[in-house]
Parts: C-alpha cells; sequence; structure tokens
C-alpha cells in the first residue's frame, strides 16, 4: 500500500511537470528564432576530450532491473570518463527544485570553466507504471536553438508565427531562458527517474508478493495431503490392532 501510494505520487508529479517543460521550451525556440547573431556559453560546441555524466538511478533496492538497466547504459559513458567521481547528489521520494538547480549548477560550472567539454544525462525515462526506458541524454552544450525538432519535443512555432511578442528583445529572453531551462531540465529528468522508480519497485513487490502467494498456496497444498496421508496411516494402525 505505501508502494502504490509513492508511485502515484511520483507518477502525477512526472505527468504534470511536461506540459510546462514543453511550453518552455516552445518559447526559448520561438525567441531564438527572433533573436539575431545571439550567443551563449552554454551553446559553444568544442571537440569532446573530457564528458561529464550526470547518472540518475535508485540509492534503494527492490526495484527489478531498473538500477542495472541504467548502469549498464552509463556504463558506455563512464569508462572515457576514467569513473572519477565529482560529486553527489542525494534526492528525496518528491525531488525538490532546489536539488535539481544544484546538480545543473554544478554541470554548468564545469562547462562553462572548460574543465569538461560534454555533458551527458544517463536516467531512467518513465513512459507507463511497466515501462521504464534507460536513455542517455545530451545535456550540454545545448547546440543550435534555432534547430527545427529535438527528440522528444514538439516542433518549435515558426518564424512567421506572432503568437508572443518578447521584450525588452528576443536576444534577452534567450538569454534569461537558457539559465533557467537547464535547471528545469534536469528537475524533470528527476522526476521521471523517480517516478520509473517507484513504478518499478511497486511492480516488482507485486511480483514478489504474488509469488509468496503461490508459494504458500503449494506448501499448503502439500502440507495438507501430507496429513491427510498421516490420518491414514494411524487410522490403518488402530483398524489393524483392533483386529488383531
Amino acid at each position: 500500500m505505501v508502494a502504490a501510494s509513492k508511485m502515484r505520487k511520483a507518477q502525477q508529479l512526472a505527468i504534470e511537470a511536461r506540459p510546462f517543460v514543453r511550453l518552455f521550451y516552445r518559447i526559448q525556440r520561438a525567441a531564438a528564432i527572433h533573436a539575431h547573431d545571439f550567443t551563449h556559453p552554454l551553446l559553444e560546441s568544442r571537440p569532446v576530450q573530457t564528458r561529464a555524466v550526470i547518472l540518475v538511478a535508485a540509492d534503494k533496492g527492490l526495484c527489478g532491473a531498473l538500477n542495472g538497466n541504467v548502469f549498464r547504459r552509463a556504463s558506455q559513458f563512464v569508462a572515457q570518463t576514467r569513473r572519477r567521481l565529482l560529486a553527489e547528489f542525494p534526492y528525496g521520494d518528491t525531488p525538490q527544485f532546489a536539488e535539481s538547480k544544484a546538480i545543473a549548477t554544478l554541470a554548468r560550472e564545469l562547462f562553462e570553466k572548460g574543465e569538461v567539454d560534454a555533458v551527458d544525462v544517463v536516467a531512467a525515462r518513465f513512459v507507463n507504471t511497466l515501462v521504464q526506458q534507460p536513455v542517455a541524454v545530451p545535456f550540454l552544450p545545448l547546440g543550435d536553438l534555432k534547430g527545427l525538432e529535438v527528440p522528444g519535443m514538439p516542433p518549435p512555432l515558426d518564424a512567421g508565427v506572432s503568437e508572443f511578442v518578447f521584450e525588452p528583445d528576443a536576444g534577452d529572453i534567450v538569454g534569461y531562458a537558457i539559465g533557467h531551462y537547464v535547471n528545469v531540465f534536469v528537475h524533470l529528468v528527476l522526476l521521471n527517474a523517480k517516478a520509473s522508480e517507484q513504478s518499478a519497485r511497486m511492480v516488482s513487490m507485486q511480483g514478489a508478493t504474488d509469488s509468496a502467494t503461490a508459494m504458500i498456496r503449494e506448501l499448503t497444498l502439500e502440507y495438507n495431503k501430507l496429513r491427510q496421508g498421516r490420518i491414514t496411516q494411524e487410522l490403518l494402525e488402530i483398524a489393524g490392532g483392533a483386529a488383531m
């Protein structure tokens, strides 16, 4: 019951955050289309010599193969980073934005200082209660904001669409949005990871419960058979003694 309650809450938070992130994405891209000659440190693309990996996984067991799947996905990157741990960030059953911001801030500082040339996020993407996908997503640099398509996101608004009015100008809006977008993106990752964890744990515990119930049923049946056989044997011994 506790696992089911945590699962529903985690799933609801992950699902409710998606429309906000998608709208934020559309506004950011629409502003980028109208911003001319815009540059930002987080957009700088350079040859990748050092890569940082943000690995988001469960710190508790009883969640099936979730951690194993995520770790296998991360192993493709971790070997390249020589397994050097820079920081560890615990987070609770309900991820807080401050926790997400701390992770994003560290990644941003490492990238802006040139200590790493790219940052990837490896985590579980929540699909539904039965499906959690381990994914590796490029995080930094953000790339060309004027790009037309990004996997998992709706297409940006066309340049001719005047749905938004930007004040003081589109460039300032993009610069402001980028700083917040990295924090929001990490927060969405944590929400998805927690929803995946609680769902996987619920399914795993339900499977364990079903197996235990089946085992109890089989053992009870075996016990009753043995008990019946013993009673029958005692009755035969009594009847044999009386006949003598």
